[in-house]
């Protein structure tokens, strides 16, 4: 018969099997369950990264900022376009009113010239002046410089427009070069009828007699120089100097009676 010794030791045993078969049915090893990183190991699992994500790298001086995976805010606006030019030939059914047999330049030497300008509504346009095809070069300089000065417009159409009527034209404030007609009060050829003049915001600036008249109604606040308002040419400024670097006069600066929308090469 055992002893309550030998009783107890086997009863010890048992407790120790039994604890050792219920330790590896729970898998309590020290393999680590799958999906955990192993001791020194940096992989990290989906959950993890989205708790705590890595922050973006910060720019560096003179280094762009790493591109964002979310649009950034929508961007600024363009500006006016450019400054453009054209410079075509011209057809005898172009200059129906401006152009007539007799004239000192025939229709082959003209050239329609179609830009960009500034207009007074702050917005830009496209115009078209008729000019002797000498001076395209220096009709193009001058005004890519008035559109890039933001200097307004109101208006650029071939004289045609207006049946080649010089004072319809200049009433609408019409900004034109050619014009087969003879100077104002003379018998003479203008230099208009060369295509070498342009007259240039003919309200703003406008023909002054010389007891300071003017034949234009509309025209009438504008006689006083210098005068600060749009689109109007004052002694010595930046329009005027743009035209003489070129070799162009200003009909300001005559004697007697002075026409302020007028520039001219070779004067007259």
């Amino acid at each position: 018969m055992p002893t309550t010794r030998s009783v107890v030791r086997v009863r010890a045993a048992v407790a120790v099997t039994a604890g050792c078969l219920l330790a590896a049915s729970c898998g309590t090893s020290d393999t680590p369950p799958s999906g955990s990183p192993t001791p020194g190991s940096s992989s990290t699992t989906p959950e993890q990264v989205a708790v705590s994500p890595t922050p973006a790298p910060s720019a560096t001086p003179g280094e762009s900022a790493p591109a964002s995976e979310s649009p950034s805010a929508s961007p600024s606006p363009t500006g006016p376009p450019e400054f453009s030019a054209k410079v075509s030939k011209v057809t005898r059914d172009q200059l129906p009113y401006s152009w007539r047999p007799g004239c000192p330049v025939p229709v082959g030497d003209l050239r329609m010239v179609t830009m960009t300008y500034w207009g007074f509504d702050d917005k830009p346009h496209t115009g078209r002046l008729v000019v002797h095809e000498s001076v395209t070069d220096d009709i193009v300089t001058v005004f890519k410089r008035l559109y890039g000065w933001r200097w307004p417009i109101y208006k650029m159409v071939p004289v045609d427009a207006y049946k080649g009527d010089d004072f319809d034209s200049i009433d609408a404030d019409n900004t034109s070069a050619f014009n087969c007609r003879p100077a104002t009060g003379s018998s003479s050829w203008s230099q208009h009828a060369y295509g070498k003049a342009i007259d240039i915001n003919p309200r703003e600036n406008p023909y002054i007699y010389g007891n300071g008249s003017v034949a234009h109604k509309n025209a009438r606040k504008f006689v006083k120089r210098p005068l600060d308002e749009p689109g109007v040419i004052n002694p010595g400024d930046r329009v005027v100097k743009a035209f003489q670097r070129l070799g162009w006069e200003w009909g300001g600066y005559w004697s007697g009676p002075r026409d302020l929308q007028h520039f001219s090469k070779g004067g007259g």
